[in-house]
């Protein structure tokens, strides 16, 4: 006889969770701070959440972002640009999205522009 736990129930016949395999050194390691990830602004996190939730639902495979991510850098080396990580990171989700169809980048900044012109104070 075995006994199931009303967790292990709710998870019987659910895709398991991909997870990524984030580096913990050279260029591709997220910054972190004792050990735990940094985000110097709001929008760092978003966008690593964004990534993470949406590979976690099979949108990509974790080495296609990490591969792009890994051209990006190598980009603002040639570059003479201060250096943002999440900056690399953001360019590189959104050519991994547009190159899967997920968000085009005209769309996205049809969006921001569309946001960006409405009235001061608007925040909906």
């Amino acid at each position: 006889m075995s006994l199931r736990t009303p967790a292990a129930t709710a998870d019987e016949g659910a895709t398991p969770r991909r997870r990524a395999t984030l580096d913990q050194s050279g260029p591709t390691a997220p910054p972190r701070r004792n050990g735990e990830l940094a985000f110097a602004e709001v929008w760092e996190s978003r966008v690593f959440g964004l990534t993470m939730a949406l590979h976690e639902a099979g949108a990509f495979e974790w080495e296609e972002f990490r591969q792009r991510l890994i051209s990006e850098i190598a980009v603002w080396e040639r570059r003479e640009e201060e250096w943002s990580y999440y900056g690399c990171w953001l360019r590189a989700f959104e050519d991994l999205l547009a190159h899967k169809g997920l968000c085009l980048t005209a769309a996205v900044d049809a969006r921001a522009h569309a946001l960006a012109a409405r009235p001061k104070g608007h925040d909906h």
